[in-house]
């Protein structure tokens, strides 16, 4: 029955290829599915959620949980390519303090999605790692030497996301040679732009400064998890999404960092928005706060060398769209509640 039902699928596929995209309803595969839409592609997005800020451009979007098996046999059902992007994650704050329930909820969509993908015999499977699964004795300092894709192992990642991801890479690298699926892995530095989450928890660095510094009135103290000397490189969405489609059509099967090499420290990263806002403000710090390694910066040598391309967008350039965007939701808020308290109270 298995086979009948995919010789049925193989002879159904159009000349435009499908893609899949898992995590659509997120930040980044929100954005990937408008890219690969614009590309000539049919796309499916999948989520347990729809997209927050927007209705998605895919042409078909399913609201399933990809933590069950046989959602992922729907989701991948007469699928060209997948782009696996689904994962619980957030901020610091989040993976920090969550390592069971992420390493569970991402552990499961992982092992499904790439049977799936075995199973339905699509053309590739790319899977969205992190720079989370660097050891962390090449973390230690904010002036970090820029990591490069080999120093991943020996092993000491994350723990909990980091782990789970650095784990997944390794199937990914069984599936292709046990099975012959053609697999691509790339590990994200550090994602920011419009449209992501700003608030509740699960957002990152730029976004949580930015609600921070929108939400502020000039004359305001904006609080810094740690001290504010930890360093971090940021990559525009745009970059992102266009880097992702390059790494599934270039055939290299090994892990790839996907990032820029622009370091900065999280005190830098919030003068730069403060500096965007035209806002007087000043900076605290809370050293309590949980604030991750010391200094993680991508190494792009071996990126340039397969793509011939590396992201491009200076950090303060990509930050102006992003700081704008949220400060209209922001705003927005500040319309329904006229007694919005300023950003002194606001958290990480």
């Amino acid at each position: 029955m298995a086979i009948a039902r995919k010789e049925t699928i193989k002879t159904s596929k159009t000349p435009m290829p499908w893609a899949l995209v898992t995590g659509a309803g997120g930040f980044i595969g929100h954005h990937l599915v408008s890219y690969l839409k614009a590309n000539g592609y049919r796309v499916r997005g999948v989520d347990i959620k729809r997209p927050e800020y927007g209705e998605s451009d895919a042409d078909e979007f399913l609201v399933l949980d990809l933590r069950e098996a046989a959602n992922c046999l729907a989701a991948t059902s007469r699928m060209n390519v997948v782009y696996h992007l689904a994962a619980d994650m957030g901020g610091i704050g989040y993976i920090t303090g969550s390592h069971a329930e992420i390493s569970r909820n991402n552990s499961l969509m992982n092992i499904h999605m790439l049977d799936a993908a075995r199973q339905e015999r699509v053309d590739s499977f790319l899977f969205s790692s992190s720079a989370c699964v660097y050891r962390h004795d090449l973390q230690t300092s904010p002036d970090v030497t820029p990591l490069r894709e080999e120093d991943a192992w020996p092993a000491e990642p994350e723990e909990g996301y980091g782990l789970e991801k650095l784990y997944m890479e390794k199937l990914c690298q069984y599936y292709r040679e046990d099975y012959g699926l053609a697999t691509r892995v790339v590990r994200f530095h550090n994602v920011y732009g419009p449209q992501g989450t700003y608030d509740g928890g699960r957002e990152k660095a730029p976004a949580a400064m930015c609600r921070k510094v929108a939400r502020a009135y000039s004359g305001d103290q904006i609080t810094v998890w740690g001290d504010g000397k930890q360093t971090r490189s940021f990559m525009y969405v745009d970059d992102c999404v266009e880097g992702i489609y390059r790494i599934m059509q270039s055939g290299f099967v090994r892990p790839l960092n996907l990032g820029t090499d622009e370091l900065v420290s999280v005190d830098e990263l919030a003068k730069i928005v403060i500096d965007i806002s035209g806002k007087a403000l000043n900076l605290t710090h809370d050293r309590t706060k949980p604030q991750g390694v010391r200094g993680r910066n991508s190494d792009n040598t071996l990126l340039r060398r397969v793509l011939q391309w590396e992201p491009s967008t200076p950090l303060r350039k990509g930050l102006i769209p992003t700081y704008s965007w949220i400060a209209s939701q922001v705003s927005q808020e500040k319309s329904r509640q006229p007694d919005f308290a300023g950003a002194t109270a606001a958290v990480g």
